[in-house]
């Protein structure tokens, strides 16, 4: 246990481990200091000055997030002088900014605006006089970057380094001119961006933002010759709730479905089920190398990103990464082939447009690798779930006020194994609760899996199937892929079945998710929470196995015969390339 000290916080005696900071020791008297570039365990770097307070142990204004207290130390963080020179420093930043807030898409979420609010700035053109500009960096599939919006709070750099070891986006050139950018100023389409959008969730302004491809989706839908199919994501229903106020965690699967229906859509479906498909496919897939011995281990190839991240960084791995393309992949092909066929509808008349947590998806829909009749996407738009948010609410849909609706068929049903695939370690739980039957003929004694829930970074087991035993691991976020595959390439570590997900816990906290502020992301566990809403739903679906899943059983029994036959191969699986890095 930490030695405690005694301080007080404007007054208020209270007790903190040993090296806790200014901003720690006022959290637990409960008094919130402002920050801008603060986030826990991220960006601790001191360089807003938001965060400013007085010590009575230090000499002028010390940045409360940097700063150590000890025993003795009595901190104020609301005097006058404080409350001015924060006031300053906000004006001072709006000196270089962009000011056209009515039509930012942070409008609202913004956390610089949320501050000038609160401290009545008023005065903005009181430090007017050279202004930077910059264009707008639209060359990712992705999402843009407006460096004018830009606050060189460097959230976004530590995010692309400490979380994703990618590290393509930093502070170039000094002084006045610094503005963050990619190495040589190149443009971040042509550098080694995995496309996580991981940037875009720790902004806290409109600087960076997923491109909108809403308008896209009008279009289709007002397009008398369309058929537009809207397929939802498993951690979208665990996200979406946050856009209209619900609570972290808050499950809304029957509101999002009869929200998108309101749209004008024709059919609403659910990711699970192709979810439930790719279970099919990819534990056919493992038990034949398992067998066989040959490119193990098999790594899942459900994550876009993850997967972006190893044409770059990992070619050699590629032959042991799984051809099954991901549950929006296989989706987006059964869309255009068996229902196009089921309802007697030209394939390049069925507009797909997919919902999901991911930025990476909007890459992952544009790939040639994906499509299963030529010439045609597999998906032709993806929009994340801000983006549906947005159109929710142009639209005037009271989201607190639907009715619960249910998704149509025939992909309408998804199993619980399907539902946790939006966790980190989900993918890898259905997996084996599929295995278990295929290995032993039977179900497991318990198909909860805990060994491989929760958000720590890197988990192991083992598991032993009628003797036979499996190891597997799973890793969220890059950083901590790019440290398991390390060990695996080293020989320290062997595995049979590895999975791995672009974004730290998973989808629940991936790039196109709600935006939470970074007080909310520096005194909650997100990940654990909206993680929880879904282990909670699959606990509470009627089938919780994906072999289980009747509409999967109709697709296999009228079309593809069966898991891993010449025609799944042909629809549901994929190639990947060796990309070049910068």
């Amino acid at each position: 246990m930490s030695n405690m000290v005694n301080v007080k916080v404007n007054g208020i005696p209270v007790s903190v481990p040993e090296g806790s900071t200014a901003l720690e020791a006022a959290r637990q008297a409960g008094v919130s200091v402002p920050t801008l570039c603060y986030l826990k365990e991220i960006n601790e770097i001191g360089a807003c000055r938001i965060c400013v307070v007085e010590a009575n142990d230090a000499r002028g204004f010390v940045a409360a997030c940097v700063y150590p207290v000890k025993e003795g130390t009595e901190i104020t963080t609301n005097s006058p002088r404080l409350i001015s020179a924060r006031k300053t420093t906000l004006e001072l930043i709006l000196s270089d900014h962009n000011r056209k807030c009515l039509t930012c898409v942070r409008s609202g979420s913004c956390e610089l605006q949320k501050l000038c609010k609160e401290y009545g700035v008023e005065d903005e053109d009181r430090f007017a006089g050279k202004m930077n500009k910059y264009g707008i960096d639209c060359s990712a599939v992705h999402m843009y970057r407006d460096n004018e919006k830009c606050i060189l709070c460097r959230r976004c750099s530590a995010a692309c380094e400490k979380l994703q070891s990618v590290a393509v986006i930093g502070a170039n050139d000094r002084g006045f001119d610094t503005h963050i950018a990619s190495p040589f100023e190149k443009p971040l389409g042509d550098v080694s961006c995995v496309s996580c959008g991981q940037c875009i969730t720790v902004c806290p302004t409109g600087a960076l933002s997923e491109r909108d491809d809403t308008q896209k989706v009008y279009d289709a839908i007002n397009d008398p010759e369309k058929h537009v199919i809207v397929q939802t994501a498993p951690a979208v229903r665990v996200g979406i709730g946050e856009e209209f106020g619900y609570p972290l965690g808050s499950i809304q699967t029957g509101k999002l479905i009869t929200a998108i229906r309101m749209l004008g859509v024709n059919k609403v479906f659910d990711t699970n089920f192709s979810a439930d498909l790719t279970i099919m496919e990819e534990a056919t897939e493992f038990l034949g190398r398992y067998t066989s011995k040959e490119n193990l281990p098999l790594i899942t190839s459900c994550s876009p990103g993850w997967i972006r991240y190893a044409e770059f960084y990992y070619p050699e791995l590629i032959p042991n990464l799984s051809t099954c393309k991901s549950p929006q992949g296989m989706f987006g092909s059964l869309a255009k082939t068996y229902y196009a066929e089921k309802m007697g509808i030209d394939p390049k008349d069925i507009f797909v447009v997919s919902v999901m947590p991911c930025t990476a998806k909007k890459f992952e829909a544009m790939r040639m690798e994906h499509t299963a009749v030529k010439g045609l996407p597999d998906i032709d738009v993806v929009l994340t779930v801000r983006e549906l948010a947005r159109m929710l609410k142009k639209s005037g849909v009271i989201f607190s006020d639907l009715p619960d609706g249910e998704y149509d068929t025939p992909f309408g049903l998804g199993s619980g194994a399907g539902t946790i695939f939006g966790a980190t370690g989900g993918v890898m739980e259905a997996a084996l609760r599929t295995a278990v039957r295929a290995v032993t003929g039977k179900e497991a004694e318990s198909i909860d899996f805990m060994d491989v829930r929760g958000t720590d970074g890197i988990k192991e087991a083992t598991y032993d199937l009628d003797g036979n035993v499996v190891r597997v691991a799973v890793a969220s976020g890059i950083a901590n892929a790019k440290k398991l595959l390390d060990a695996v390439k080293s020989g320290e570590k062997q595995y049979d079945f590895i999975e791995i997900m672009a974004c730290p816990g998973g989808c629940v906290n991936g790039g196109g998710q709600p935006i939470q502020p970074a007080n909310v992301r520096n005194t909650t566990d997100i990940r654990a929470t909206r993680a929880a809403g879904l282990y909670e739903d699959d606990k509470n679906l009627p089938v919780r196995l994906s072999h289980e899943n009747s509409d999967v059983k109709q697709v296999y029994a009228e079309y593809l015969g069966e898991p891993n036959s010449h025609k799944a191969h042909e629809i549901l699986h994929t190639g990947y390339v060796v990309r070049n890095r910068f």
